[in-house]
């Protein structure tokens, strides 16, 4: 049997986004800038697609500016927020220690050009509450970036309050909500969103396609220049086909998010319930406020890079944590920030379903987990100091 539960990295393409790509490979292959009528009615489909994402979003289509994907929009909305506040005299942003690299690396950059980051803590259970936002906001303050759902851990923040908070301060509010479209509800008047992060691989689109919601009125700084494309705020040719793939996908998914959510969420529930037979694992993220198909435990006495090696050769394909970082040797920063120890941090392991997982599947990778973990607390050295009790357990 083989297995693919990696689906927080990337999901496979579903058909109707296929079928919605071909006709803009063929037939209509134009450029959309053309004035001519082949490249026109590229441009229609164009003008139709953002239509259609804005109505799956509960935004106007002039929001919409479509990107190479949610690592590009989180880079522009930041920016671009940076950049308002620099005019006005505010170098002050706000963030959480576990968001994702997109985010953390743009704060970076932003910071050695001489702005403030404050990056909240995060509770145990992976949540930020609005009060420590609210705590946090100062009279310098231009930007609050919250997650929508975090990637590693599945935590789902209270996003609409956050925006309530920085609405009522008149801060700007952006979420990356990379792994939340297309599996929870969004509407970003009613949450009190004003730019929002999305990638169509993470609901069964196209890789390398995504798009920014950026509210009216928000002045964005550019990241590419050179054309007119995008309303004139990112230049470069439009990927049709892709963008054609993406809005198909995501509103297959808003159109089946409740009955998909169920199913979903009741698959996650019996993989945790077995994966927590395991002893000393831990669960990480809240068992509650958490995306339907995210599944990330933590093993006293391994390492994660074996148990994926292991768990590939029973075929099943798994993670340890964001696929961004997934050459890294060092313990996933999401695991340190909800206050996992080194040891624990490096024993982990993530499972992401999706609505085409069973509960044939699931039952066969809490077997396979089960053997592989037994398997290298047998062999490891570590795992026989805990257990002789020369070193304490950290886990329960």
């Amino acid at each position: 049997m083989k297995i693919y539960v990696d689906n927080a990295a990337t999901t496979k393409m579903s058909r109707t986004a296929i079928d919605a790509m071909m006709p803009y490979m063929d037939e209509i292959y134009g450029n959309p800038s053309s004035l001519h009528s082949v490249g026109q009615s590229a441009n229609e489909a164009i003008t139709s697609a953002r239509e259609r994402m804005a109505a799956c979003l509960g935004c106007d289509a002039r929001e919409i500016i479509f990107t190479s994907g949610g690592s590009e929009a989180d880079n522009h909305a930041i920016t671009s927020a940076a950049r308002i506040g620099e005019r006005l005299g505010k170098k002050h942003i706000i963030s959480t220690a576990f968001e994702h690299h997109a985010v953390l690396h743009t704060l970076n950059r932003l910071e050695k050009e001489g702005f403030e980051i404050t990056l909240l803590d995060v509770h145990e259970n992976g949540l930020v509450t609005p009060q420590q936002v609210s705590d946090a906001i100062r009279e310098d303050t231009c930007l609050v970036t919250v997650m929508f759902a975090n990637n590693e851990i599945g935590t789902i923040q209270p996003i609409e309050e956050i925006g309530a908070v920085c609405r009522d301060k008149g801060v700007l509010f952006h979420t990356d909500a990379v792994q939340a479209v297309g599996h929870l509800h969004i509407d970003v008047n009613k949450q009190n969103i004003d730019m929002l992060s999305l990638s169509a691989h993470k609901f069964h689109g196209p890789k390398g396609v995504g798009a920014l919601y950026a509210k009216r009125g928000i002045r964005l700084t550019n990241l590419i220049e050179g054309g007119a494309q995008e309303q004139g705020r990112r230049a470069g040719t439009e990927n049709i086909p892709a963008i054609m793939g993406m809005v198909a996908a995501l509103e297959e998914a808003c159109n089946h998010i409740d009955e998909n959510a169920k199913a979903v969420s009741a698959l996650r529930d019996r993989l945790i319930s077995g994966l927590s037979e395991i002893p000393h694992g831990v669960l990480n993220g809240d068992a509650v406020h958490r995306l339907p198909g995210n599944v990330n435990f933590c093993f006293e006495g391994i390492e994660g890079e074996s148990l994926l090696l292991l768990l590939d050769d029973k075929g099943v394909y798994a993670s340890s944590g964001s696929a961004c970082t997934s050459g890294s040797l060092d313990p996933s920063h999401v695991l340190l920030a909800i206050g996992r120890p080194h040891e624990i941090a490096h024993g982990s392991l993530r499972l992401t379903l999706s609505e085409g997982t069973t509960a044939e599947e699931v039952d066969y990778v809490i077997g396979a987990v089960k053997e592989v973990v037994e398997y290298l607390r047998g062999m490891s050295p570590v795992w026989r100091d805990l257990v002789s009790g020369k070193n304490k357990f950290v886990t329960a």
